[in-house]
């Protein structure tokens, strides 16, 4: 299942999502699980920390499914 995750402006840096969505416990944690090629960005591996996600971007971290709304 997917949940829909409204953010009030774009883009919001990967690293930062995880952690302000508690799929992660800290920003290092988000750091590592990112490094470590366990997060999926739009069904495909994302090792950028960084890496800008935007409206209609789905972020993965193993059972847990996020879609992007721009809000």
């Amino acid at each position: 299942m997917i949940r829909d995750v409204v953010i009030s402006k774009e883009p919001i840096e990967l690293h930062k999502l995880l952690k302000f969505e508690s799929l992660v416990a800290s920003g290092g944690e988000a750091k590592q699980v990112i490094a470590e090629g366990l997060v999926l960005v739009n069904g495909a591996v994302e090792t950028q920390r960084r890496k800008k996600i935007v409206s209609g971007d789905v972020v993965a971290l193993g059972d847990e499914k996020i879609r992007i709304q721009l809000g």
